[in-house]
């Protein structure tokens, strides 16, 4: 309701310019009159304030000098022409909705963009943080993995990428959006030791991968 009322204020400022500037004709003043007045009927009825009975030129019928007839008549020519008003505004914006709908399932794939800025979990040894869609009904997930290798120190083991570490997830089409749950997870894998308290340095490992944490997050 703001944003209508805030477009309608901003559409009579606009003609109140163009109406007081003095250029133009005289017919084409005399529409723009009509659609200033139209207008503001308009947004007196959705506001739910009195209407405003007018005559055809569009100024106010004073009810001192017009008979009570008159006023009734004029009346209902006001009414009509708000309620069409309202019914052509209804319309329009099904038209626009049924539009967009067809144009949503008509697109062929859509994408999820993620921007990963940190990873706060202390580890002690070097890692790789995994992220993809996951349909927890179907129990599977839906989407390959974004890979992202994390240092020992809480860098990027890439450092040319730290603040840069985006991705996104494509080829997301009209039966991933119709399932009815989907959740991004993100595993932290370790890379290292065996054992982080093996500090036997004859028998230490190296390089193993170790499952370590798991985080979700529901979309919808």
């Amino acid at each position: 309701m703001f944003r209508s009322v805030r477009h309608m204020i901003y559409d009579l400022i606009e003609w109140r310019s163009q109406i007081l500037s003095g250029t133009l004709p005289q017919d084409e003043l005399k529409e723009l009159k009509k659609k200033v007045t139209a207008k503001i009927d308009y947004g007196n009825r959705i506001l739910d304030l009195d209407l405003v009975v007018r005559d055809e030129d569009g100024n106010i019928l004073d009810p001192e000098q017009t008979s009570t007839i008159s006023l009734f008549r004029a009346h209902e020519i006001a009414s009509k022409q708000v309620e069409e008003r309202l019914q052509e505004e209804k319309s329009q914006k099904q038209n626009i909705d049924i539009n967009r709908q067809a144009k949503f399932a008509a697109t062929p794939s859509f994408a999820l963009f993620v921007n990963l800025k940190n990873v706060v979990c202390k580890i002690g040894e070097d890692a790789e943080v995994l992220m993809s869609l996951y349909d927890p009904l179907e129990s599977k997930f839906i989407s390959e993995n974004y890979l992202v290798r994390w240092s020992s120190c809480g860098l990027p083991k890439d450092i040319d990428r730290l603040h840069n570490l985006r991705a996104v997830f494509t080829d997301l089409g009209s039966k991933d959006l119709k399932r009815e749950k989907i959740s991004f997870v993100c595993q932290i894998v370790r890379v290292g030791r065996m054992e982080l308290r093996d500090n036997n340095t004859r028998k230490l490992t190296s390089g193993l991968r170790r499952p370590f944490g798991v985080a979700g997050n529901s979309l919808c």
